[in-house]
C-alpha cells in the first residue's frame, strides 16, 4: 500500500512540475504515473551503474556530477515514454532538482500523517 501511495505522490509531483516548467511536458496523469514507475526502475537499475562508471569525475566535482547523472536518467525516461517531453539537459537538471525537493516535501507530509494516527 505504501508503494502505491508513493508512486501516486511521485506522479503528482511530475504533473505539478510539468505544468510549472515550460521545458517539461506530460500529457496526462496516467503518463505521469508511468513516468514515476519508469524513473523508479531506472534509478534502481541504471543509476548505480552510471554512478560506478563515473565515480572519478563525481569525486573530482565533489558530487555535482550526480546532477548530470539524474538528468541523463530523466532524458532516458523521456525517450521511452511518448507522452513525456523534456527540452534538453538544462531542463532535465532543473526538473531533477525540483522533483527531488517536491518529493521530499510530499513524502514528509505522508510521514507526518502516519505519526498523527
Amino acid at each position: 500500500m505504501n508503494l502505491i501511495l508513493r508512486l501516486l505522490l511521485n506522479a503528482l509531483a511530475v504533473i505539478i512540475l510539468a505544468y510549472a516548467l515550460p521545458g517539461v511536458g506530460v500529457d496526462s496523469f496516467v503518463t505521469a504515473l508511468i513516468v514515476a514507475i519508469v524513473l523508479g526502475v531506472l534509478n534502481f537499475l541504471v543509476k548505480p551503474l552510471l554512478v560506478i562508471l563515473t565515480l572519478p569525475i563525481t569525486i573530482i566535482t565533489l558530487g555535482l556530477f550526480l546532477l548530470i547523472i539524474n538528468a541523463i536518467i530523466i532524458l532516458i525516461a523521456a525517450n521511452f515514454i511518448s507522452g513525456f517531453q523534456v527540452d534538453g539537459v538544462l531542463w532535465a537538471i532543473i526538473f531533477s532538482v525540483l522533483l527531488s525537493i517536491l518529493q521530499s516535501i510530499l513524502h514528509s507530509l505522508l510521514k507526518d500523517d502516519k505519526k498523527k494516527s
